[in-house]
């Protein structure tokens, strides 16, 4: 089967299920509340990443929404069905990624700029300038989709969503500050905080904004690979 046909099936599957919806809103609704809230109480050292705060809230609805997309597939069977009508696993795996990237791409792009008038309204004066300030929307939009496509890749791997949410979740908040706080030079080079380097004015560790982002994304091609040889190696 050519590959248009089974993205669209894939994009049907997501948005008809209420619980994926929920998840990309969440996604929004979450990071443009909380960095609100961080804006309203933030201090000048760095205006950036208080107008964007709130991507670390953002970032497990992104994470939800990838891991449920994946995982749905393997309860009662689905993945057989989805199978019967797409034999060739690696197509029907590329298909299922792109159904999540694109709406997560799109949505995260529109996090970020919501985000960036909501905190320039709170912040005024101090707010950031607009060049920084469409640079960091451009970078939660694709630190959004990255970690949704890693939680899908993990998802892929494990066959299990409450499996990946039970590593994810505690690893983000919990085990990613605990890093952080005991060596920044070590913590710059994991997955979701690598990617926010792009969302501070200034960043005094190893890497730089996109680099940052790069590294997230090597992160998230590293699940993928392993995701899709998952699929291919196991039974549905």
């Amino acid at each position: 089967m050519p590959f248009v046909p089974v993205l669209h099936a894939e994009w049907i599957k997501i948005r008809t299920l209420r619980s994926h919806l929920g998840a990309l809103a969440a996604m929004l609704v979450a990071t443009a509340a909380f960095s609100a809230l961080a804006a309203a109480d933030a201090d000048d050292s760095d205006p950036l990443f208080s107008v964007f705060f709130g991507v670390s809230f953002g970032q497990i609805a992104a994470i939800g929404f990838g891991t449920t997309a994946v995982s749905s597939e393997f309860r009662g069977g689905a993945l057989r069905l989805t199978l019967a009508a797409v034999p060739d696993r690696g197509r029907w795996f590329a298909a299922k990624v792109t159904a999540i990237a694109l709406p997560t791409l799109a949505v995260g792009l529109l996090t970020g700029l919501v985000t960036l008038l909501v905190g320039r309204a709170v912040l005024g004066a101090s707010a950031p300038g607009w060049a920084e300030g469409v640079r960091g929307a451009v970078g939660c939009g694709v630190h959004l989709t990255l970690m949704a496509l890693f939680a899908a890749g993990l998802a892929a791997v494990l066959r299990s969503g409450v499996a990946t949410l039970s590593v994810l979740i505690p690893f983000l908040l919990i085990v990613s500050f605990v890093i952080g706080d005991l060596s920044g030079s070590i913590a710059d080079f994991l997955p979701d905080r690598a990617g926010q380097v792009a969302l501070h004015s200034s960043w005094d560790g190893a890497l730089g904004p996109w680099s940052g982002i790069g590294v997230t994304a090597l992160w998230t091609a590293a699940a993928l690979a392993a995701g899709a040889w998952r699929v291919r190696r196991r039974d549905a």
